[in-house]
């Protein structure tokens, strides 16, 4: 059986780690990390997302504070608010919660973040810096596959990483992160996508395979080779009658019979979901520590 990939177990690590160099931020420069987080209407999924990133951040010392709007909130009052976290000292990293209503433009709203205080990743000046293998702050979920990936031992310089997924949020950043020069990274990547033919016979050429397409079980043991890592990105609800909520969540990866095949391999859920809070916590401290040199130089 292959070894599994504990995302919460690599999370709570990561999670203490942050926690000390919080507190060292708040000892060495009196400044605590500040988040801003932006939640727009009332969708149950964010609202409960928003509650699990504030509980999170007050755990390592982060000042957490949650801006919330009416669901019929202009677009212009929805920067207006957006500016002022800019222009706020206190406030070090911001997240406006996706997805937001319908009539509001999600790219505007993340464009308006200034990029050092971007704590998601996702605006289009980290996105530059990223694929020119500069500093930048990056995605949190490709963030987090990276570290899972180190903390597991697994050997990425020279591995053949196939990525299943082009996404903006994770399929083409995690592809750059993983192609860039570094102990970390240095793989040779092939990104396939839904309209890619014979898929499978990309990813059974893996070493280290990615899923992030978004279809429930779609990679199957026959599209995977023997001693391959696998990570799986996917979150899939699929109607369980025997389960009291009626569904249950599963990955893109058909894991009782691609596990028995891998050297590693994450579940979901317990896997690269466990980890994007925690990037996103690690995102907010890097920016404070940032902003502490500039403001102290």
């Amino acid at each position: 059986m292959a070894n599994v990939i504990d995302g919460n177990i690599v999370s709570a690590r990561i999670l203490a780690e942050i926690a000390a160099d919080v507190q060292a931020l708040k000892r060495e420069k009196g400044i605590v990390p500040g988040l801003a987080v932006v939640l727009v209407g009332d969708n149950p999924a964010s609202q409960s997302y928003v509650r699990g990133k504030n509980k999170a951040a007050h755990k390592v010392g982060i000042d957490s504070r949650q801006h919330t709007l009416a669901a019929d909130i202009s677009q212009a009052k929805l920067l207006e608010l957006i500016g002022q976290l800019n222009a706020d000292p206190a406030v070090h990293g911001i997240l406006v919660q996706l997805p937001l209503p319908e009539g509001l433009d999600e790219e505007g709203a993340v464009a308006a973040i200034l990029p050092e205080k971007d704590a998601d990743g996702l605006h289009p000046v980290n996105f530059g810096r990223l694929l020119r293998g500069e500093e930048g702050i990056r995605p949190c979920t490709p963030l987090g596959i990276q570290k899972l990936l180190v903390h597991a031992g697994v050997s990425i310089p020279g591995s053949h990483v196939v990525v299943v997924g082009r996404s903006n949020l994770v399929g083409k950043p995690i592809a750059a992160m993983l192609a860039m020069k570094g102990p970390e990274a240095d793989a040779t990547v092939t990104m396939c996508h839904s309209r890619t033919r014979d898929l499978a016979a990309y990813t059974r050429q893996a070493d280290i395979l990615i899923a992030a397409i978004g279809r429930p079980g779609m990679i199957g043991a026959d599209m995977v080779r023997e001693g391959a890592v696998v990570i799986d990105v996917g979150i899939n609800r699929v109607t369980d009658p025997g389960s009291p909520k009626g569904y249950r969540i599963v990955g893109d990866v058909d894991f009782e019979r691609v596990a028995p095949k891998c050297a590693a391999i994450t579940p979901v859920p317990g896997g690269v979901g466990a980890m994007t809070v925690t990037m996103l916590l690690s995102n907010t401290l890097l920016a404070a520590q940032r902003m502490s040199r500039v403001t102290s130089a």
